[in-house]
């Protein structure tokens, strides 16, 4: 894993996290109990702070940023961030799954029980409501969350990925 401190700023993560090899984590990055960053993810907090809670997955490939000076990037607890996904200068609140390849942009947010579709870009500014599923090109609202939707991925994809990285500690 390449861990760097920029400008002062050390990256910080609680108990139980695991942090793939080929991980980097840069700069002002703090992130909560049992997280995961997985292989080639990238949380670069170089320009702002990134902040995640607990039970947070980045799964292999992931970049999180954020915009100078102006939108730093804050995540909830049991959040998971799909293979690929660009998550820039917004706040994702609890409970979300975030889709691969999605694409959140600067000062969107996304309230708590959500789902961001796989490939979904989710332009700047965005304010996404709790319990919907957001899709597309530009992402809009598709339907709502149902208790199978939430019990079958949201919560499914971020407690197995604790266990996932159990394999690796």
């Amino acid at each position: 894993m390449l861990i760097k401190t920029v400008n002062g700023h050390t990256p910080e993560w609680g108990a139980d996290c695991f942090i793939a090899e080929n991980a980097t984590i840069v700069g002002q990055v703090t992130m909560g109990n049992q997280c995961s960053v997985w292989f080639n993810a990238v949380l670069r907090g170089d320009v702002h702070f990134i902040k995640l809670g607990n039970k947070v997955n980045i799964q292999d490939g992931a970049v999180v940023h954020c915009t100078y000076q102006k939108s730093p990037t804050t995540i909830g607890n049991n959040v998971s961030i799909g293979h690929n996904a660009i998550v820039h200068g917004c706040t994702i609140k609890d409970n979300v799954l975030v889709g691969m390849g999605a694409i959140i942009m600067d000062d969107c947010v996304i309230e708590s029980n959500s789902i961001i579709a796989a490939g979904a870009v989710v332009t700047k500014g965005t304010h996404v409501a709790s319990g919907t599923v957001y899709a597309g090109m530009p992402a809009k609202k598709i339907k709502e969350v149902s208790p199978e939707l939430s019990a079958g991925e949201i919560d499914r994809i971020a407690n197995n990925y604790v266990t996932y990285s159990s394999w690796f500690k």
